[in-house]
């Protein structure tokens, strides 16, 4: 039969439950106490937390903020263009051999500085010699049959006169001498054509410049279809540096280009921190690059110390205008938000929020407007600062790990 579900559960002779559902019971107990311990400790630990920064935040509202001022100065600051640039040479030069021939020496050094003239390389003379030699003899002997013809035409004219000739034998004289006067300018061309030809085995250096790593040697046979490079000549002194202009500024430098003024370029390394050289802009290109929306331009350098390498990465700063007798400022003092600008103004010890507007900047120095010289502003401590708030100012360095406060 079906068990009665209302039966009591059986106990022991004690009236006791059995001793399995006493532990089970008390487990449970336990487990609740610790999570409420738990709990509790977790609790503890955030309210902690959150009153010590609200304590912290009531002692900096409370107290006076000390500061680090700079004073607005009136001074000359310059409008600069920057932008990427490439060294380039003035002239380069790949030389090749206008003959054909043997190399018979090669008189430069790798990296040697040559000046123009200085001799590069020798291509075996000897088969241009004898053909000018040969085009040499052509010409002696046609210049002495011209000499015979112009001797018989003066007898021809003579007989003329006397009348013992007729008039075409003089014209037939008259026409072999102009006839042999063109075969001796023939044959002058064929010399001067030799001479170039043979002048063309000696290969001197075009402009002075420095010449690259060896590329042929001694016993190399070249070609007159100039395939072959012998040598790479650089001109270094001076040297170009060419890199662009966005065409919205060319506004600012064609009317000081065509006024004449010299423009000072200077040349940072890669990084954009170490000066490298100082130069002047030389010229802009013709026309704008419509894939990029700027103009090319081109400065030159000195280049004295051969600081700038051909083809090489630089940064460049180009000199537009020097504004003059403007307010400047730290950079460091001006403070945004969003796109206002602002500044904490010191007057008898109590700071005061005015808006300004900044303008050119030079690296730490900003031009601004709202400001006038000899005002005195918060250089550090912002976080502190509130409007009409007073502030002691110190004449110390500003703290660099000012962590701040609450205070609003």
């Amino acid at each position: 039969m079906p068990a009665d579900s209302n039966e009591h559960p059986i106990t022991g002779p004690d009236h006791q439950l059995p001793a399995p559902a006493r532990r089970g019971t008390t487990r449970v107990i336990v487990w609740i106490v610790i999570l409420l311990i738990f709990a509790l400790g977790f609790f503890f630990i955030l309210r902690r937390k959150d009153v010590k920064p609200q304590r912290q935040g009531r002692r900096g509202a409370g107290g006076v903020a000390t500061i680090t001022a700079v004073t607005a100065k009136q001074g000359d600051i310059g409008v600069y263009l920057d932008a990427i640039g490439t060294v380039t040479p003035v002239h380069t030069v790949s030389i090749t051999s206008q003959v054909k021939g043997a190399i018979v020496a090669v008189h430069y050094r790798e990296g040697q500085l040559v000046r123009k003239g200085d001799p590069l390389i020798d291509i075996d003379p000897r088969t241009y010699q004898a053909t000018l030699l040969q085009a040499q003899g052509v010409l002696e002997r046609d210049q002495a049959l011209l000499a015979q013809a112009r001797m018989d035409l003066d007898r021809y004219r003579d007989a003329w006169k006397r009348n013992a000739i007729s008039r075409q034998v003089l014209d037939d004289q008259e026409k072999l001498v102009i006839q042999t006067e063109g075969t001796v300018k023939n044959d002058q061309g064929a010399v001067d054509f030799d001479r170039v030809q043979l002048g063309y085995c000696h290969i001197t250096a075009p402009f002075t410049g420095r010449v690259g790593l060896r590329l042929v040697d001694p016993g190399n046979v070249v070609q007159d279809s100039g395939g072959t490079t012998l040598a790479v000549v650089t001109q270094l002194q001076p040297i170009t540096v060419i890199f662009t202009i966005p065409e919205d500024h060319l506004e600012q430098v064609q009317p000081r280009l065509r006024q004449a003024a010299k423009l000072p370029v200077t040349v940072f390394d890669r990084t954009a921190q170490n000066l490298i050289a100082k130069g002047s802009l030389l010229t802009l290109d013709n026309q704008i690059d419509t894939t990029t929306g700027t103009v090319k331009a081109r400065a030159v350098f000195d280049n004295k110390g051969d600081v700038l390498f051909p083809n090489q990465f630089v940064n460049t700063r180009l000199l537009v205008n020097t504004l003059r007798n403007v307010t400047l400022l730290p950079t460091s003092a001006i403070q945004h938000n969003g796109q206002a600008a602002f500044v904490y103004v010191i007057q008898d010890n109590v700071a005061h929020v005015r808006s300004v507007k900044p303008g050119v900047n030079d690296e730490t120095t900003t031009q601004v407007e709202g400001l006038k010289p000899g005002e005195v502003v918060a250089n550090s401590s912002f976080e502190k600062l509130q409007d009409k708030e007073k502030v002691i100012i110190s004449h110390r360095p500003a703290d660099t790990d000012d962590t701040g406060s609450d205070a609003p």
